[in-house]
């Protein structure tokens, strides 16, 4: 079995889960509206401030999904495209925990390397991507959503620039 149809089947799995987490969201959002709404036309009071309460429920959540699917594939095409040029960071190499994580010192020693050129031109999408993936290979979290964010813009609006 060759490593890419093997790619393709966990693509494929992943896929499937996320499509099925969202048919369920969906699910769920409908009926919280239509509880919502219930509850609005009944004419009590109370209840409608609880169903304006509920109403808003699931427009907050497909808020959520929208936003989270959105930077997925984002986050997904610059991933493709620094492959496809060859600037994916090489983890290989470093020594890793017995979690799987990479050893403390050399996640922050590849993070000093990556910042050093992302210092260098800091409006390059593909700078700020590599710094994203550093981050996140040091265990911060918060600053590698940030810097994706920042890598994000930036493409976008290379891909602007460009067409």
């Amino acid at each position: 079995m060759s490593s890419s149809a093997s790619a393709g089947r966990d693509v494929a799995k992943v896929v499937i889960a996320i499509a099925f987490i969202v048919a369920a969201l969906a699910f769920y959002f409908v009926r919280l509206g239509h509880t919502g709404i219930s509850l609005i036309t009944s004419g009590e009071a109370v209840s409608i401030v609880f169903g304006i309460g509920v109403f808003l429920l699931p427009l907050v959540g497909v808020w959520i999904v929208y936003a989270t699917l959105r930077a997925g594939l984002d986050h997904q095409r610059l991933s493709r495209r620094i492959h496809e040029e060859g600037l994916d960071l090489d983890v290989s190499d470093l020594p890793r925990m017995a979690s799987g994580r990479i050893e403390r010192d050399a996640a922050d020693e590849l993070f000093q390397s990556v910042k050093a050129e992302w210092e260098a031109d800091p409006d390059n999408w593909r700078n700020s991507y590599r710094l994203a993936r550093a981050y996140d290979f040091a265990g911060d979290r918060s600053r590698a959503r940030e810097t994706m964010k920042r890598a994000v813009a930036l493409e976008k609006s290379e891909r602007d620039d460009a067409g």
